[in-house]
């Protein structure tokens, strides 16, 4: 029943309200793609590093899933992540590349398999978008390093659930991954997709909060047990459960800084 709960609020907050003043920085501009996998236009929000403009380099690349929500107060609900001004605090060399979810259809493009109850699993149409579609097309517009080891996903509940599957789905593509309060609970699928893994030979970064729901940790527990048996290397993987975090934008926002510099460690 929590998890329940907890997932028809955060889809209602990711679809409708707004802050009445904008927040972003001055590194963050925004354009729309075609999303021919969606049936559709995207908007994207792209963050770019404090000395962008004054290099000839290339940077790496974070994409993260449910763009309203991650440098406008403005476009979001419930507080924003506040991205840019941590990576802005960072001096941080990196592009992020925030993706807008679909409002009504963010379960079914974040969710790779269905669920009895609440159906989704256009998953794969969802990353079809952002390897085939999205990607090449920053790639050629901005200074990026394009290989995997400089490619990292990012999200949280049901973006962090796409995001870990990202990672098995394209191993070529992405090098890194960064998983916040991931809804294992959606589908059994998961499980049996990493039993099925040979190996992960990739950079992750599990967090959830004590709080979320009562089978948030459980859950990833067991994912964490999966993931140390299939993982390359041990060193590439860490788990943090944080004391009364609890399944909203504060604990997201708190740990964002610390995942970040965890994932670009070995840059």
């Amino acid at each position: 029943m929590v998890r329940n709960f907890l997932l028809i609020v955060l889809s209602l907050w990711y679809m409708t309200a707004k802050s009445q003043e904008h927040t972003s920085s001055q590194n963050v501009s925004s354009f729309t793609i075609q999303a021919p996998q969606l049936g559709g236009e995207r908007k994207i929000w792209v963050y770019l590093p404090f000395n962008y403009n004054e290099t000839h380099k290339k940077f790496p690349v974070i994409y993260m899933h449910d763009g309203q929500n991650l440098f406008d107060s403005f476009t979001a609900f419930a507080g924003e992540w506040r991205i840019d001004e941590v990576l802005d605090s960072l001096k941080a060399e990196s592009i992020v590349i925030g993706i807008e979810n679909g409002g009504d259809k963010r379960i079914n493009e974040l969710t790779p398999y269905t669920n009895e109850k609440y159906g989704g699993g256009d998953g794969d149409k969802y990353l079809d978008f952002l390897v085939n579609t999205l990607k090449p097309y920053v790639d050629e517009n901005y200074h990026t390093l394009t290989d995997r080891n400089n490619t990292t996903i990012f999200g949280s509940s049901l973006g962090g659930l796409i995001s870990f599957y990202a990672i098995l789905k394209y191993p070529k593509v992405f090098g890194k991954a960064g998983v916040f309060s991931p809804s294992f609970w959606f589908s059994e699928d998961m499980y049996d997709l990493l039993h099925n893994t040979e190996t992960i030979d990739a950079r992750i970064y599990f967090m959830a909060g004590d709080h979320e729901s009562s089978e948030t940790i459980t859950d990833l527990e067991r994912m964490e047990e999966l993931v140390k048996y299939k993982i390359k290397d041990k060193k590439q993987f860490l788990k943090k459960v944080v004391h009364n975090g609890r399944h909203n934008e504060t604990l997201w926002t708190n740990e964002f800084k610390e995942a970040y510099l965890w994932l670009t460690d070995n840059d």
